[in-house]
């Protein structure tokens, strides 16, 4: 692929992918971008070129009689017990109006699926496209409140980073990679069957849902490998805001924007 040989290497947790990019274990990582800004502060040896998805993906997901986040007060709501779910519940919950201090917070892992399913909680914190996609195939009516349209936040979730030094002393090959799955995210959208083909061989899951995800995701995935300086700046707005993050990140040191233009 444009002269790369890539092979991917599948972290036991999601945070264990910067953990193998910062031990030079990987070339590149997948992260996610509180993740990427935490390193940043620790002024880690990490930088994001390019963005893979160009909204979040995280929303509280509530059963279907609660048809808006302030009605979630007084009721149970899942979190996974990660800082963010509780940057994602809050942001939603103020967005309407709603006073987040009323929620009564339930930790459930990341069992949103089963817990919602069940009636145990009224809603979770959880991915859109994915617990989001999994509870509509299992017949579970819900609303789902993401951040981009709540409190207007549109930001990549997640991130290719690389590592600084890398960058400056093998800038082109970087530049290929990014490159090469901006290719990739291009074929994929105008012909989705033979990359969701090679998904499913790869995961051996649920070509169905995985399908469906994929169709949920879509929207999102345009366009490929952007960085945008407004929704970044928005984000680190956001993350200040609701305790992700100490101090607003220093742009130009976090992500590096030439790497990620055509």
């Amino acid at each position: 692929m444009r002269g790369l040989r890539i092979r991917p290497i599948s972290p036991s947790t999601s945070t264990d992918s910067l953990k193998l990019l910062t031990s030079r274990r990987a070339d590149a990582a997948i992260v996610d971008i509180h993740d990427l800004g935490l390193a940043a502060e620790r002024r880690a040896d990490v930088v994001g070129v390019g963005g893979l998805v160009q909204e979040p993906l995280a929303a509280v997901i509530a059963r279907e009689r609660v048809r808006r986040p302030r009605k979630l007060e007084g009721r149970r709501v899942g979190v996974a017990g990660l800082p963010s779910d509780d940057a994602v519940l809050r942001a939603v919950m103020r967005a309407d109006r709603g006073d987040p201090a009323k929620v009564r917070r339930t930790t459930i892992g990341f069992s949103a699926v089963p817990a919602l399913a069940s009636g145990r909680v009224a809603a979770a914190t959880a991915f859109w496209n994915a617990e989001g996609v999994a509870l509509r195939r299992r017949g579970v009516a819900t609303h789902e409140f993401r951040l981009v349209d709540y409190a207007h936040l549109r930001y990549p979730e997640l991130i290719l980073a690389v590592r600084r030094q890398s960058l400056a002393s093998e800038r082109p090959r970087v530049a290929a990679l990014v490159a090469a799955l901006r290719a990739g995210t291009d074929y994929g959208l105008r012909t989705p069957a033979p990359v969701l083909s090679a998904i499913n061989r790869a995961s051996g899951g649920d070509s169905r849902l995985e399908g469906a995800e994929f169709e949920a995701t879509r929207p999102a995935l345009s366009p490929p490998l952007a960085l945008d300086r407004a929704g970044l700046e928005a984000w680190g707005r956001f993350a200040v805001r609701f305790g992700l993050l100490r101090s607003p990140p220093d742009l130009r040191r976090t992500f590096d924007f030439g790497v990620a233009e055509r």
